[in-house]
């Protein structure tokens, strides 16, 4: 056992709850074992009893019981990483930006952003390879589908997590998606509105789950439907039988460009949960597929994220290359990545 502890919450950590805060520190010290000490008044913050649910504040300080000795007792920077060597190295390789307070990462299509029905592998359980020389892993802010690739933001502590998460939901910050469409959008230029409300899915893990789009006006009377647009221009075309589009998610709604897309007529290449796996789908627009040599992988990528810096308030834009089959896609259909504009909504206008 160890001995007795004191601790200091540090400003990173101040509004935190006491259970949530030491179990990033002990992650092997259960819910149970907490609110047990809690009762017991072991743990005492300041001197004063406590509950698990207690917020902390800056400067605190957190009396500790004897815990069990365990290589885990230690801070977080000074653990060993649980992480593969192989898992290191291709997450390492994923960065693109990097600075004391934050990180980007160009994210890999198919690996999953959090766990969830069937996920045990994913950015949220290996972002310990991403400490660097910080204290503590760093911290999702938003999201991105399995199977989408692209620009994926972490906070390096909980007060720049909690203003970036800020900035997503009060939208000042831009993002903008490439996406390989079946088909050429018409008129080039628009905004998408449709409603979206979730469909479910069937057995025990709601399998084929997804969302439905609504016209604007039925979104208020029906329930669990919620305002969804979205900006798209057309950059390139092939015979009007594929298109590359940039796509501007002017809400955050779950999976709101793949369904937005498909309800136009024009699914993104590869998204057969939408688009169908057909090349073409008589009566409702193309299918999702091409055929040939083209890839059946997801044609969907955050290609660049406009924000102002959570600390420094410098303007950052950040751009993220193509995965393998969406350029070899590119390569294939001419599309030069080269003369893209940066952000073709303000460049058309």
């Amino acid at each position: 056992m160890s001995g007795v502890q004191t601790l200091t919450v540090k400003a990173d950590d101040a509004e935190q709850r006491l259970d949530r805060w030491l179990r990033r520190s002990f992650p092997h010290i259960g819910q149970g074992r907490i609110e047990k000490m809690c009762r017991k008044g072991e743990i005492r913050v300041d001197g004063g009893r406590v509950k698990a649910s207690t917020r902390l504040e800056e400067g605190q300080s957190v009396r500790l019981p004897p815990l069990p000795d365990t290589a885990d007792t230690r801070p977080r920077r000074e653990r060993e990483l649980k992480v593969s060597q192989d898992d290191i190295d291709m997450l390492r390789a994923c960065v693109i930006y990097r600075d004391d307070h934050i990180i980007a990462l160009n994210k890999p299509p198919g690996l999953a952003v959090q766990g969830g029905s069937g996920q045990s592998r994913h950015i949220d359980g290996l972002s310990e390879a991403l400490i660097f020389d910080a204290e503590e892993r760093p911290r999702l802010v938003h999201r991105l589908d399995k199977d989408t690739s692209g620009i994926l933001l972490l906070a390096r502590s909980r007060m720049v997590a909690r203003d970036l998460a800020d900035a997503f939901k009060e939208r000042t910050t831009r993002k903008i998606y490439w996406a390989a469409v079946a088909g050429s959008p018409l008129p080039r230029m628009g905004t998408i509105r449709f409603g979206l409300v979730k469909q479910g899915g069937h057995g025990p893990n709601q399998a084929g789950e997804k969302m439905v789009c609504i016209h604007p006006d039925e979104v208020k009377s029906t329930q669990g439907a919620k305002f969804a647009t979205t900006d798209y221009s057309m950059l390139e075309e092939v015979g009007k039988r594929a298109s590359w589009v940039a796509l501007v998610p002017v809400t955050g709604r779950t999976h709101q460009l793949r369904a937005h897309m498909a309800e136009i007529g024009h699914p993104i290449i590869g998204d057969g949960k939408y688009g169908t796996n057909k090349q073409v789908n008589e009566g409702d627009g193309w299918g999702a597929q091409l055929g040939g040599d083209i890839s059946r992988k997801l044609h969907l990528h955050a290609r660049s994220l406009m924000l102002d810096h959570p600390v420094t308030g410098a303007r950052l834009e950040l751009t993220a290359p193509l995965p393998e089959h969406m350029q070899r896609t590119w390569d294939m259909m001419n599309w030069a990545v080269k003369w893209a504009p940066v952000d073709p909504f303000l460049d058309q206008e």
